[in-house]
């Protein structure tokens, strides 16, 4: 491919390394330190063995688990003490499996996975009433286990709380996908001009962090004329709407890495600057995430982050997507919601070290007829938070 180079990353040589790896793993102590805590887990709900699935290419708690990233399917047996079974599909997937998972018993799933599942389980020793299971577990497959031992427990609630504080290697990998989705941003200033569509900047957003072998997860787009708009939030399909000069664009990007995500959320305008209604907008949005981030630091309560509603209240605006939610192993608490959902509360929990959560105040006019969007992924470190993200906060002009 003549005169083909990839997006510079930008990272330190610690992070490429990773980055570089063929097939990028964690640590052992790492991964004694999650089998232990899930170990723990399992003891306190009576079960000597768990089943793990994942599908899609999502790995989820295979992943976490094992370091396997599921392809099509994958369905982990995990015993405390005992070397993992994995079964995988499809057939034709399994010599990669093999070969990158050298220490792991791995397996074709057969014509029926949770029938291989069950024989490897019952080859174990499993007891009834002492299985259980983890992950988007299909309605098929819980039966099928509760069939064989009579009940499965459900360990996911226990799994999302392991998921909410982060090691500091963890956390690395965020940083990459922080900077694989950071590189979009880049791009759609550099790409967006009148006449391509939300299709088109989908695909460059796609074409930005793939090189780098990251993987979509999300990139919503709102376009709209700030003189007579009618999108207040990003859209989750694209439309064939063509940009023109005047026209406000905001974004919501999530590239992964390896199953970690970032997320970095901008507002773009088309030819000109923002328009006084805009701007305040704006201008709103960066007061209420700096006040939240102000705030963060361990053994706050979850309850302060309301302080970035107050500052879009307090200026005439509201807000419609949520405000903020924690991630990194899914979508996790503390999650503020929009006002406009009803009168949910606030989440009671204290903020610990080692948590990740989203900033993202998507300020609304009170018609929902136009909207901004802006905010990232951060840590909660030992003396407040950090952004894993590096592109500027905006708004971005871009050239007509």
């Amino acid at each position: 491919m003549t005169g083909y180079a990839k997006p510079p990353l930008g990272l330190d040589a610690r992070l490429m390394a990773i980055v570089d790896a063929d097939y990028p793993r964690f640590g052992a102590a790492e991964m004694a330190r999650r089998r232990d805590l899930m170990a723990r887990e399992m003891e306190k709900a009576g079960v000597d063995h768990l089943v793990a699935t994942a599908a899609f290419f999502r790995g989820g708690p295979v992943h976490w688990l094992s370091d396997w990233l599921t392809t099509y399917e994958a369905a982990l047996v995990f015993t405390p003490g005992k070397n993992d079974t994995i079964f995988v599909q499809f057939y034709n997937h399994m010599p990669q499996a093999r070969a990158l998972m050298p220490g792991t018993d791995m397996r074709w799933g057969g014509t029926s996975t949770i029938q291989s599942v069950i024989g490897e389980l019952r080859a174990r020793g499993a007891r009834p009433k002492r299985v259980g299971a983890v992950g988007m577990v299909p309605m098929g497959y819980a039966k099928a286990i509760a069939g064989a031992f009579e009940d499965v427990a459900d360990l996911n609630a226990a799994y999302g709380r392991l998921r909410l504080v982060k090691s500091k290697e963890e956390i690395d990998w965020y940083r990459i996908a922080a900077r694989l989705s950071d590189l979009p941003i880049e791009a759609l200033r550099r790409e967006i001009r009148p006449g391509l569509d939300e299709r088109d900047l989908g695909g460059i957003t796609e074409a930005a962090y793939t090189p780098w072998r990251g993987a979509n997860i999300i990139h919503f787009f709102s376009s709209t004329s700030m003189r007579a708009p009618d999108c207040f939030v990003p859209r989750q399909h694209a439309t064939t709407r063509k940009l023109a000069r005047g026209d406000a664009i905001s974004c919501e990007i999530t590239a992964s890495f390896w199953e970690h995500w970032g997320q970095i959320l901008r507002t773009f305008t088309v030819g000109e600057p923002m328009t006084p209604d805009y701007a305040r907008l704006h201008e709103t949005a960066e007061h209420a995430y700096d006040a939240i981030f102000g705030v963060l630091k361990p053994g706050i309560s979850a309850r302060e982050l309301a302080i970035g509603a107050r500052v879009i209240e307090e200026a005439g605006f509201t807000y419609y997507d949520d405000l903020v939610h924690g991630l990194g192993g899914g979508y996790l608490q503390p999650i503020l919601g929009s006002p406009t959902r009803g009168h949910e509360p606030l989440p009671d929990m204290t903020l610990e070290t080692g948590m990740m959560m989203v900033i993202q105040p998507n300020v609304i006019t009170k018609d929902q007829r136009a909207g901004v969007q802006t905010g990232e992924l951060v840590v909660i470190t030992e003396t407040g938070a950090e952004s894993l993200h590096t592109v500027p906060r905006g708004p971005y002009v871009v050239s007509a």
